[in-house]
């Protein structure tokens, strides 16, 4: 049996080519199917829509009022169906981001620049805020993508770790620095971290309690870039990611403290909602990142 949508779709192309032979032919059926179809719609509608004759065949004022509603809600359909083709190719769309300042500068924006230059078609939106916040967006339904510093637990969201980090502490180049330093030790150093809304912060907050140890810094910044140029400037010891501190190692302008035991390892992961599926952008662009990553 053939549905409505059968029956507009064979009524457009029978107006629009005022022939039902021709509409027919364009539609891969025969003439007495599409005759049967007309019939039956005129029937459900108890309207006539086409008028007749041996000349052919005319819409009724009725079947003209018809066809434009009809030919808007065909042009709406074939529109349709061009963006999705569209989005399976990546020619178009969005893709919006949550992620803090840190982590879109040091480890994002590679990615979003040859993300870019594969899908230039695809928006890119970014939404910026702290790590607890970043996982809002993706609720309230801001941003598809939140990459945040780990551990997190939400039973809301899929968390997946996607690039190790190792927290370290570091000086300026002319510091006095012991050769090693105990946890007690450091924590006693003239020190410069992240502010306490930050989860870098409270990872490391959580870990020198374990120790029964309390950070008491004497500067709290709100950027990771200014703990590494604060520390080179010798007004304390920051406690920086290693990996986005990597050039300023390099440089000299900070060094690395012995810290025994080192602060274990953590991981930068990627956040979505749990029952919603990901757009085609936002899964290229995780494909792109764990193409080269392992966490």
């Amino acid at each position: 049996m053939k549905t409505r949508l059968d029956y507009y779709r064979i009524f457009y192309e029978t107006a629009r080519h005022a022939s039902f032979s021709m509409a027919a032919k364009h539609l891969y059926i025969s003439q007495s199917a599409i005759s049967q179809c007309i019939s039956q719609l005129e029937k459900d509608l108890n309207t006539q829509l086409f008028i007749r004759s041996r000349r052919g065949i005319t819409l009724t004022n009725e079947g003209v009022l018809l066809f434009q509603k009809v030919e808007n809600a065909m042009q709406a359909l074939e529109q349709g169906e061009s963006l999705l083709a569209r989005l399976h190719r990546l020619d178009g769309g969005s893709l919006i981001i949550a992620a803090g300042d840190t982590i879109t500068r040091h480890y994002l924006l590679p990615y979003l620049e040859e993300f870019h230059a594969l899908y230039p078609e695809i928006r890119i939106e970014m939404a910026n805020s702290y790590s607890s916040r970043l996982l809002q967006f993706i609720k309230e339904g801001k941003a598809e993508l939140a990459f945040v510093n780990l551990p997190i637990k939400d039973d809301e969201l899929c968390i997946e770790p996607c690039f190790s980090i190792h927290d370290v502490f570091v000086c300026g180049p002319e510091y006095k620095a012991k050769d090693k330093y105990t946890w007690a030790e450091i924590a006693q150093e003239p020190l410069i971290l992240l502010e306490t809304n930050s989860s870098s912060r409270n990872y490391l907050n959580e870990k020198f309690a374990a120790k029964h140890i309390n950070l008491n810094p004497q500067i709290e910044l709100a950027v990771h870039d200014l703990l590494i140029q604060f520390a080179s400037i010798h007004l304390g010891v920051s406690c920086v990611i290693k990996e986005f501190a990597a050039e300023s190692l390099e440089k000299g302008t900070i060094q690395q403290l012995n810290l025994s035991p080192p602060l274990p390892p953590r991981n930068i992961g990627y956040a979505y909602l749990k029952h919603n599926p990901l757009s085609l952008p936002a899964q290229a662009f995780l494909k792109l990142i764990l193409s080269k990553n392992k966490a």
